[in-house]
């Protein structure tokens, strides 16, 4: 799944008052499912990542900073370490599941899923699903051991995707 940035006050600001909370030991996490609104319908699918820290955390910027690197390069870890171990696409999956059932053809797919397929050969395709994400580092993201962190962020990434587990 590809990671994106989420910019924009406004944009940020949507997730922030809409947005669905989810919170963990090390951080809390807004989130949006589907686009963000000033992107165009065809943008690429993928997750939509800004990070909000105040100077409440701390007053050094260098430390807040330092918080958002951390938590975004865990949720970056994560995401390679989930497409390349056990997270299985629903185009693999009905790949497999076409040449187990000796089927052919785009409309096959969209009849092994009991969706409507196109006689003239659309391929059906699942694009990977759009969350746009607010990262909100808590003061003991600054500290706490990286591997704390990162299994913040596997938890978070199960909550909002339970098929991506881990290996």
């Amino acid at each position: 799944m590809k990671l994106l940035r989420l910019s924009g006050r406004k944009v940020c600001e949507r997730v922030k008052t809409k947005g669905l909370l989810w919170k963990g030991k090390h951080l809390f996490a807004r989130y949006l499912l589907g686009l963000p609104r000033n992107y165009p319908m065809n943008s690429l699918g993928g997750i939509y990542v800004g990070t909000l820290t105040s100077t409440k955390l701390h007053k050094s910027a260098v430390k807040r900073n330092r918080m958002r690197r951390r938590c975004r390069e865990a949720l970056r870890i994560a995401l390679k370490s989930l497409d390349q171990s056990s997270f299985v696409s629903e185009t693999s999956v009905i790949q497999k599941a076409r040449e187990a059932a000796g089927l052919a053809g785009p409309a096959a797919g969209a009849l092994l899923m009991r969706k409507g397929g196109s006689a003239g050969g659309t391929p059906v395709v699942a694009l990977p699903r759009n969350v746009q994400l607010l990262l909100l580092p808590r003061s003991s993201s600054l500290e706490c051991n990286f591997e704390e962190l990162s299994q913040d962020i596997d938890r978070l990434l199960l909550h909002l995707h339970p098929r991506a587990r881990r290996s």
